[in-house]
């Protein structure tokens, strides 16, 4: 049997685009987020049972660096090729996915809608390093690692602790689709540009595969109208305006609260679709621009095969006591 083993990859861009200049955005630096992963080769030491811990190569090189200084012959570097592009995460994701137990990343939504694409059924430790971070948990990377090395071990049960995410599709009339992890927009707008999407009255409508009322951007508007846990197989679809009759009131990006025109909106169950017809717009997904389309009709629905997240409480609720505290109970 193989050695439990664990995967760690950091986005060195996360929390670095253009709202941490507009908004209130948290700015994750390259030294934060090296120290972070350096955390994480500490965590696992909480399992009884040795992890190996395999990091992805990166166009920051943290990852590189956290290998080199490791100096641990439980931690290695992963073989793949670095482009700087988001390519990274879907090769480094892939390999992992045929040779890991548990993956820890750093990075915001985007990041983790990457690797969720490639990494199959391996149960995702996602920590929040970037811009947008509604999936993502605010969390110590001493604790994410823990938490993966009960897990790759078995001293915790992945179906006892970890959830299926449900993601979001877009799919445009011309053939072309893309799927978002918590959100995907339809934005009034003929370019994808700086790709962050700021201004709440650009948007149509979109989809949302949860809603929260604590959220940032499409889901925590419609968290203003309804409550939509992730694990549901369900979404919601919005017909934004800013001249609606009604608005509600949400955070539109970190930093930054404002009204938002609601002309309509419905529950999406599994099977159902939401069809916006524009004749020029872009869709985003998870807060950024990705799809340039023109006389179109694009089409949203929720996706239920999305990411095995692992709920962090979960884990350590089921974690094992330490050996001696037995001992010491018994007496």
């Amino acid at each position: 049997m193989a050695a439990p083993t664990i995967g760690l990859l950091v986005n060195p861009a996360a929390g670095r685009d253009v709202r941490r200049l507009t908004g209130g955005a948290t700015v994750s630096d390259t030294y934060g987020k090296r120290r972070a992963a350096e955390c994480v080769l500490a965590g696992v030491g909480l399992a009884d049972d040795p992890v190996y811990v395999v990091v992805a190569p990166d166009g920051g090189e943290i990852g590189q660096r956290t290998v080199a200084e490791a100096d641990r012959s439980n931690v290695r570097l992963l073989d793949v090729a670095v482009g700087g592009t988001s390519a990274d995460t879907h090769r480094a994701a892939a390999a992992f996915r045929e040779r890991v137990d548990a993956v820890v990343v750093f990075g915001g939504d985007g990041t983790t809608r990457d690797l969720a694409i490639e990494i199959g059924d391996v149960p995702l430790l996602a920590v929040s390093t970037g811009t947008n971070n509604v999936v993502p948990t605010p969390v110590d990377g001493t604790v994410a690692g823990a938490a993966a090395a009960f897990l790759a071990t078995g001293a915790v049960d992945a179906d006892d602790a970890t959830y299926r995410h449900t993601m979001i599709d877009a799919r445009v009339d011309d053939g072309r689709s893309i799927r978002g992890l918590a959100t995907v927009g339809v934005v009034d707008q003929s370019f994808v540009g700086t790709r962050a999407v700021l201004d709440p009255d650009d948007f149509l409508g979109g989809g949302v595969s949860r809603a929260a009322r604590g959220e940032v951007g499409l889901s925590g508007v419609a968290g203003a109208l309804t409550r939509v846990a992730p694990e549901t197989r369900r979404g919601v679809a919005l017909e934004l305006d800013a001249d609606a009759e009604r608005s509600v009131t949400a955070i539109t990006v970190p930093g930054v609260v404002e009204r938002v025109g609601v002309a309509g909106w419905s529950h999406l169950d599994p099977g159902d679709e939401r069809v916006f017809a524009v004749e020029e717009a872009v869709v985003s997904v998870d807060g950024e621009r990705e799809l340039e389309v023109q006389n179109a009709e694009i089409g949203v629905r929720p996706v239920p095969d999305g990411p095995r997240l692992v709920d962090f409480d979960a884990v350590f609720e089921a974690a094992p006591l330490a050996a001696d505290a037995h001992a010491v109970e018994r007496r």
